[in-house]
């Protein structure tokens, strides 16, 4: 077994000697255009360890059976948190870049054309892998336009493979917990008495969620993504985190939520950097900028419609109690 050496095993030859700057290039005096590289490099390496940690849980929830009596599902949680964490540092990394001024920007922006961040390849397929669809894309007829062809490929190829979203639809439909069986002697299912507990809830004005009640988890609709068991599931989780098996769950469904704000807060912060930068021109990869940024934000949340069930929450105390055979079940019960 041969000794490990520190720079070896980083190959920290190769991480510290790819810094190029273009401004040497050319004979351009651009101090800062080094920070702009390692900053860059930096955001890379992160998505690297992002799409590591999301396929994994990818992985995990693709083969029809996550397990939530074992481990799976805590390894799953553990490792959507360590995302999030990661999406927290991308955001205060933003601390460092704008230490360089739009002065400072200037003395080598437009050696860059037509490179930009949009074209960065990995934030496409960490979006794709989590279930923004192309059709789903703010732009979406400029989104690989500025891409090579090979990597134009590798995106399109991603539409034909299922994404988290997807998979996390699929999840909860398979939650077996307001099948008929665990609710003896009922006359009508616990959802239908759900319904009517929550209509008597409702307030002026949100007379409308009667009717948004019965297209989420009743009829569907082709505009969503998550199906009508999945979301009756994902709200008898919400409704019900406490109870222990649907406590690992509900941290699940947060995570999640938690992925979507990360990934806007990031896009947010990212926004008023351009705007900071280079006011309203136009971005260096031909983009309208800060206007573009601004629609993929609002546009891009992909785990949205599970916060849209936090409508239909109420008070824990009006909760119907659940049946004995139901509370056995969920209470790890061997």
């Amino acid at each position: 077994m041969s000794n490990v050496y520190y720079p070896d095993y980083l190959q920290l030859d190769k991480i510290l000697n790819a810094q190029a700057p273009e401004s040497d290039k050319h004979g351009v005096q651009a101090h800062d255009e080094m920070l702009f590289i390692i900053i860059h490099q930096a955001y890379e390496l992160w998505f690297k360890q992002i799409l590591h940690e999301a396929g994994s849980v990818i992985e995990m929830f693709a083969d029809k059976h996550v397990d939530d009596n074992g481990g799976e599902l805590n390894i799953a949680v553990h490792r959507m948190e360590r995302i999030n964490t990661i999406l927290s540092v991308l955001v205060h990394q933003m601390d460092i870049m704008e230490t360089m001024t739009p002065l400072d920007f200037l003395d080598f922006r437009d050696l860059l054309r037509p490179a930009s961040g949009f074209q960065s390849m990995q934030f496409k397929i960490l979006e794709a892998r989590l279930g923004l669809r192309m059709e789903k894309r703010f732009g979406k007829q400029y989104y690989t336009s500025q891409l090579t062809a090979a990597h134009k490929g590798e995106i399109e190829a991603l539409e034909k493979q299922p994404t988290l979203l997807e998979l996390v639809n699929a999840w909860l439909e398979r939650m077996p917990f307001l099948h008929a069986e665990y609710w003896p002697g009922r006359e009508r299912p616990f959802f239908d008495d759900l319904q009517d507990l929550y209509a008597s809830t409702l307030v002026k004005g949100e007379e409308g969620n009667a009717a948004l009640w019965r297209t989420i988890f009743v009829e569907g609709s082709p505009e969503r993504n998550l199906s009508p068991a999945a979301c009756r599931s994902a709200l008898f989780i919400m409704l019900y985190r406490d109870e222990p098996i649907f406590q690992q769950a509900f941290r699940f469904l947060q995570g999640l939520l938690d992925l979507d704000t990360g990934m806007a807060s990031w896009r947010s912060r990212h926004i008023n950097m351009v705007h900071r930068m280079i006011g309203l021109r136009v971005g260096t990869g031909g983009s309208t900028g800060k206007a573009y940024l601004k629609g993929a934000m609002d546009s891009h949340y992909i785990f949205s419609e599970i916060a849209d069930l936090s409508s239909f929450l109420f008070e824990r105390r009006k909760l119907p109690t659940l049946p004995d055979a139901l509370k056995q079940a969920i209470g790890f019960g061997r």
